[in-house]
């Protein structure tokens, strides 16, 4: 009958002679656990894959500045709640395009790529630590959204500890890897080719670093879902950016001598899917009186040179009633004067969006010549 040992070299990284060699058990080991890992492989390099493949073959539009669907404006939707500084790298990527879509053109060749590798099992190690890279990079600045739940994260999470498990096992079976080492033995031998392919690890050296990379996945994981959910160190929260509930932050408010009322408008809660819309906005006095009010028909005409977009993507613009504007959007918008208005001391201006929600902001008098 044939022996266990002998079924797992031929498909596995181990040498042609390791049925009859003692060591094989260590050996025999790896490519148990290469077999066990098929599945991971497969999906995780099928999820990059998929996600390079749509932008470069079966959804080129997504890479088509002129395309509603151009990856810059899922880009710009991240930037609220984006961590660690990010948001500050995504504004500065809005404001250069060659830069912009550089990079776009790089993180999806990188998906494309090591997914593919993943699947085949080339290069393994070196494909697994890139999708956790992809992983670590998408959890900081998609981890936030999420419709009914923090998809994002899950998927980023789940993401992350499939390319951990994926780098400290490589594809010692059934891989390209396991092709390339039967037949150049002596290539299979060098360090580098272990530490960017597959084969076995020292166990000196696979304890510490599987207790190391679990440490950080554990880290990366909880730390990451306390931000945004609590649950762990403090009690459950919505988190600091709602991916649910739109959010309107209303700066450098200012009436100028004609009446007129200048601000900048920041979208910056709320989901993706669907655009905020406002639909009423008013300068109230100290006593909250009405001054001024622009209803949605007011709002729907203003003239383009009245709003003025910081990107070229995500905007505030005129809809049907009011204005819309996709999640990440920032403009400046000038309200026109009311005729017979005039600006008390102490004025605020309140925005309402479609579904009654209002945000505020004072007005600060315009300075006098």
């Amino acid at each position: 009958m044939t022996s266990t040992r002998a079924v797992l070299h031929e498909t596995s990284l181990l040498p042609k002679n390791a049925a009859n060699e003692p060591g094989l058990a260590a050996s025999g080991a790896w490519a148990l656990m290469a077999y066990a890992m098929l599945a991971v492989r497969f999906v995780q390099g099928f999820i990059y894959w998929g996600g390079g493949s749509r932008r470069f073959i079966y959804a080129p539009q997504k890479l088509d500045p002129h395309a509603a669907s151009w990856m810059a404006n899922k880009f710009q939707s991240a930037m609220p709640g984006a961590l660690l500084g990010t948001g500050h790298i995504v504004d500065f990527l809005l404001r250069h395009f060659a830069l912009l879509y550089s990079s776009i053109i790089v993180f999806s060749a990188i998906e494309l790529f090591f997914g593919l590798f993943l699947m085949v099992g080339l290069l393994t190690r070196l494909s697994a630590l890139a999708t956790m890279g992809l992983s670590f990079v998408l959890m900081l600045l998609y981890g936030w959204q999420g419709a009914t739940c923090i998809d994002e994260w899950t998927m980023a999470a789940c993401n992350f500890g499939m390319g951990v498990a994926l780098f400290l096992a490589g594809s010692s079976a059934w891989s390209l890897d396991a092709v390339i080492a039967r037949r150049k033995p002596d290539l299979a031998a060098k360090p580098w080719f272990t530490w960017m392919a597959s084969g076995p690890l020292a166990s000196k050296v696979l304890r510490p670093l599987a207790l190391t990379l679990t440490v950080v996945t554990m880290a990366f994981v909880m730390l990451t879902y306390n931000y945004y959910r609590g649950s762990i160190l403090t009690p459950f929260h919505s988190g600091p950016t709602s991916a649910t509930v739109h959010h309107l932050t209303i700066t450098h408010a200012t009436s100028s001598a004609d009446g007129s009322v200048t601000f900048t408008v920041y979208l910056d809660g709320g989901t993706p899917e669907a655009p905020a819309h406002i639909v009423d906005a008013k300068l109230l006095d100290a006593s909250g009186k009405v001054q001024q009010a622009w209803g949605p028909d007011a709002l729907a005409h203003l003239p383009q040179s009245a709003i003025v977009n910081d990107y070229a993507y995500n905007k505030f613009k005129p809809a049907l009633m009011g204005l819309a504007a996709n999640m990440g959007a920032r403009a400046t918008i000038t309200l026109p004067a009311v005729p017979g208005q005039a600006i008390a001391a102490g004025s605020v201006l309140t925005l309402q969006t479609i579904d009654n929600r209002v945000f505020k902001a004072p007005v600060q008098p315009h300075a006098a010549n």
